[in-house]
């Protein structure tokens, strides 16, 4: 009967710590699972952070070359200009013939301020719209001119 006490209270106690292993393994999976589910969520995040990422770095390529081209276009109106500037010496020419030079600058002052309305958004006026050519159309800004 010992016998039989022992062998019962030997395989109660396996059966008890089988039991005890079997809910630990349990819990153990039902943590991983959820932190796998946790997991899964942050990579479809983040795949769709990256997404956004590579989305906004192609605008801002495109901003920037467009804002460049911009620039170099500037920089070869700013050439024209400085190209004229040196042509003429303006000082000596006002010194001898100031109601010339007066017409002239008043013109392109005129000229300039035009330019500034239509980058503002002002209608084209019928002269303009007529204008066979760049220049004809506003010799200061002759590259406002729209194309057909």
């Amino acid at each position: 009967m010992k016998v039989y006490l022992i062998m019962f209270g030997v395989v109660a106690t396996m059966g008890l710590g089988g039991y005890l292993y079997y809910k630990d393994t349990q819990a153990t999976i039902s943590t991983l699972e959820q932190n796998n589910a946790k997991l899964e969520t942050s990579i479809v995040i983040n795949e769709q952070t990256i997404s956004n990422l590579d989305q906004a770095n192609k605008q801002l390529q495109s901003i920037y070359e467009q804002v460049d081209a911009d620039y170099q276009t500037i920089r070869r109106q700013n050439d024209v200009l400085v190209e004229k500037l040196e042509r003429h010496d303006i000082g000596v020419l006002a010194a001898a013939k100031p109601v010339l030079v007066e017409r002239i600058i008043n013109n392109a002052t005129d000229n300039v301020n035009r330019c500034f309305e239509l980058l503002s958004g002002a209608e084209l006026t019928d002269k303009e719209r007529g204008a066979e050519s760049a220049n004809a159309f506003n010799s200061e800004c002759p590259w406002l001119k729209p194309t057909p």
